[in-house]
């Protein structure tokens, strides 16, 4: 095939094998962008504008944050595949490729480390109850937000850069979105140097947060095991919402490593896709429903706001 310098597209070829129930998925797939966007907007909404001063907390802030995660990665996906649910060619361009890659990249790594810093969040409310207000400061939350975005932003323009300066044979890539690992495999030279690099950047991003999460959990039953029952039955109330989302979210990473790493050909094709676009797209909806459904403050200031809402159209 040609060199990419002169095909400046990429062919989604898993989009030839949807056949005639692309217009089923089409459906879908709006319909769950839908709801992404309406309840992480409303999450964002009552946290940043349909405030009151009670929701002026860390957790809340890092919710926030949480779901505006979600709107990057499930934007950066569902426009692109309804796009091409409809298209007979099934192509990206090479700067939307990229672009589309950095996006996805971006959402997937923020997603471990705004769980990682609510773990935190969590240990801290837990293990030092009195001093919670002294150490989760405005102004340490305020750090710990701008440095969790600005690493992750520079870590995926870096890798991005690398694989874009590629020299690539190929133009086919074998899923219903562009990834990094896809286009790697099309380089025309060895790309070994390039494949330490990222695993090494991959393995230890994940690691130093997953071992953080699993360290600050491992505090809180420490903690737990020595209090009171009914300071057991707060602390798991108020850690189990979040525990839910590692794990969700833990599992749909999993899924989209290891059809990376793996030959998959044996899985039914519809199959795939699903996996492959679960940590995409489950995370955004699970994420706040779970949260809505755990703090009654969000539910309260919900159903206020809709009611205002009624009341105006009325």
């Amino acid at each position: 095939m040609e060199n990419t310098s002169q095909t400046t597209t990429f062919k989604l070829v898993a989009y030839f094998e949807l056949n005639y129930l692309r217009y089923l998925y089409f459906a879908i797939v709006f319909m769950i962008y839908a709801t992404i966007i309406i309840i992480n907007a409303i999450i964002i909404g009552i946290v940043l504008v349909y405030l009151e001063r009670t929701l002026h907390k860390p957790m809340y802030i890092f919710m926030c944050n949480l779901s505006f995660n979600g709107l990057v990665g499930s934007t950066a996906l569902c426009p692109f595949l309804l796009s091409n649910l409809l298209s007979d060619t099934h192509e990206s361009s090479y700067v939307g490729c990229l672009v589309q890659i950095y996006f996805i990249y971006l959402y997937g790594s923020y997603e471990f480390t705004i769980l990682t810093i609510m773990s935190y969040d969590r240990y801290v409310s837990i293990c030092y109850p009195l001093h919670y207000h002294i150490i989760m400061s405005s102004s340490k939350i305020t750090l710990l937000v701008i440095f969790s975005w600005m690493i992750n932003i520079i870590n995926m323009i870096i890798s991005v850069t690398l694989s874009g300066s590629l020299p690539l044979c190929g133009n086919i890539i074998e899923k219903v979105y562009c990834d990094n690992y896809s286009v790697v495999k099309l380089a025309c030279i060895d790309t070994t140097s390039f494949n330490i690099y990222y695993l090494i950047n991959v393995a230890t991003i994940i690691l130093i947060q997953v071992s953080l999460i699993v360290w600050s959990y491992i505090r809180i039953l420490q903690v737990c095991l020595k209090s009171s029952k009914d300071s057991q039955t707060k602390a798991i109330a108020t850690c189990l919402p979040q525990l839910l989302i590692v794990v969700n979210y833990g599992i749909a990473a999993s899924f989209e490593i290891i059809q990376n790493r793996f030959n998959m050909k044996h899985i039914p094709s519809t199959v795939r896709i699903i996996l492959s676009v679960y940590f995409l797209i489950l995370p955004p909806i699970v994420n706040p429903i779970i949260y809505g459904l755990k703090y009654e403050q969000i539910r309260l200031n919900v159903k206020k706001m809709f009611l205002k809402n009624i009341q105006i159209y009325r």
